[in-house]
């Protein structure tokens, strides 16, 4: 049953609807391999067995009477910060251990109305904030290439469930960076999706403005088929766009010939490891072996998206985290009073990280710094929107490295708070943006790490991203390669 866990989804779902394969089977694969390989990688806070296997023997059901749901029988796993019915949702925070949301969120039930079998909850940094999972209050997770390196963050168990052969996909969230980053570290598929895609009720928000849920996989065929599933309105959700959702499967077959792909000088500065900067280069040099044309360009303002993002997304952390008091959620600690008891629940709550940014957070709003701050870095994010509007009428797509290095060992950046954020340096811009970014294995370091590239597009420009990165794939095999733990 082994192999059974390194299908991609569109070989599974061929397999079982010839019956050459079931749900059951396909789930218990799985739950095997979990049993197996988690405990040295850490991926899973909680597994739902039970769940998964009752969802599978329905979708075995629903087969045979000629159901053909899109994700029907498929096994998935969801990252800890997408709210679940019934099911502990915890942030990766002791603030929320024991919390069990009494409703889905839109993304779940999309998924489960989908024919999607859930197999657990992933390890996250906490409260999403970091990029490294090394910040889960709970452990690390570990990536699957080298047991010694993190797996990117903050949705690294997302990340090494897939890498790992765990899962056929996952939904992980990018606030900042937080899919493509540990897409990019394990060497898997993924893809951030515009602002306003995807639904975000549900999702425990961390930066209300720049948070989007989204997949992880093992093509970027896999990734359509899994948008294609949780894109669309959401009256819920006020951010959600009534914007059409493309046939994103059917748009891959689309030729990319003609396509200009734009190269920004400031992603290819100094700083790079060269190896991650070699294979972006020649990814761009494959894509334009394939028809499209290359060209480079300017980001004048790419120096200002690291202050202003950084300063936006703490003072939003600041006013999102505050509900988390011990009254009206999260856990309680006693005190001798009510302010005591606030310190004493928040102090225990949070970790180091958290409770870093919630201070900077709180800081940048307060009186007489709030214009100083927060309202420039909003003036700054404005122009940085319009920058990319006038990049993306000269070309199509942009590319270029998703992260400055290769996944780095475990204590490297956690005692130095600056090189946490740098790691973000090359992916926070498109948050800001509220643009989509595909992030695709392009190559390995000479210690055997993998190698992402990002494609950026404009606003619901998914479909022509995913084209881009099908036409990659078809032409490459670094998506294949699998770490030597899958043996």
């Amino acid at each position: 049953m082994t192999e059974f866990t390194s299908l991609t989804i569109s070989r599974a779902l061929q397999l079982m609807r010839a019956g050459d394969i079931s749900a059951r089977e396909l789930t218990e694969a799985h739950l095997q391999r979990i049993d197996a390989i988690d405990p040295s990688i850490g991926a899973y806070l909680a597994v739902t067995a039970d769940l998964a296997r009752r969802q599978a023997a329905a979708a075995d059901e629903a087969r045979a009477a000629g159901d053909d749901k899109p994700l029907l029988g498929i096994p998935i796993a969801l990252k800890d910060v997408l709210s679940t019915k019934s099911i502990e949702t915890t942030c990766g925070s002791k603030m929320l251990k024991g919390y069990k949301p009494i409703f889905d969120a839109t993304v779940v039930s999309r998924l489960y109305e989908a024919g999607a079998v859930l197999l657990g909850k992933l390890n996250m940094d906490e409260f999403a904030m970091g990029s490294s999972t090394e910040n889960s209050a709970y452990f690390p997770t570990r990536n699957p290439w080298n047991l010694e390196r993190v797996p990117g963050g903050s949705s690294g168990g997302s990340s090494a469930a897939v890498a790992a052969n765990m899962a056929l996909a996952a939904l992980g969230t990018d606030t900042g960076g937080s899919i493509r980053q540990p897409a990019s570290f394990c060497g898997v598929s993924a893809i951030k999706p515009s602002y306003g895609r995807v639904s975000r009720y549900g999702l425990i928000a961390y930066g209300s403005s720049l948070d989007q849920a989204g997949p992880f996989a093992r093509t970027a065929e896999d990734v359509a088929r899994v948008l294609g599933v949780i894109a669309g309105h959401d009256p819920l959700d006020s951010t959600s766009m009534p914007t059409p959702v493309p046939d994103y499967v059917a748009g891959l077959r689309g030729d990319i010939r003609g396509l200009r792909i734009g190269l920004p000088r400031e992603y290819f500065a100094e700083g790079l490891q060269p190896e991650v900067e070699a294979a972006a280069r020649a990814a761009a040099a494959q894509l334009e072996s394939l028809g499209a044309e290359v060209v480079e360009l300017s980001f004048e303002h790419a120096d200002y998206c690291l202050p202003a993002y950084y300063i936006i997304a703490m003072a939003e952390a600041s006013a999102n985290l505050a509900r988390y008091d011990g009254l009206r959620f999260g856990a309680r600690v006693d005190g001798a009073d009510l302010i005591d008891s606030y310190k004493k629940t928040r102090g225990a709550g949070f970790g180091e990280e958290v409770k870093r940014r919630i201070m900077l957070g709180t800081y940048t709003l307060s009186a007489g710094y709030y214009d100083a701050y927060y309202g420039k870095a909003q003036a700054v994010r404005t122009l940085i929107r319009g920058e990319f509007d006038a990049m993306f009428e000269q070309v199509d797509a942009l590319l270029a490295p998703v992260a400055p290095t290769t996944a780095f060992p475990f204590g490297e950046v956690t005692q130095d708070p600056m090189r946490m954020i740098l790691a973000d340096v090359l992916t926070i811009s498109a948050n800001l943006a509220g643009i989509c970014g595909l992030s695709l294995p392009c190559g390995f370091d000479e210690d055997g790490l993998p190698i992402g590239l990002q494609l950026l597009g404009a606003p619901f420009s998914e479909e022509r991203l995913l084209r881009l990165g099908h036409a990659y794939q078809s032409a490459t095999d670094w998506h294949l390669r699998k770490p030597d733990l899958l043996g």
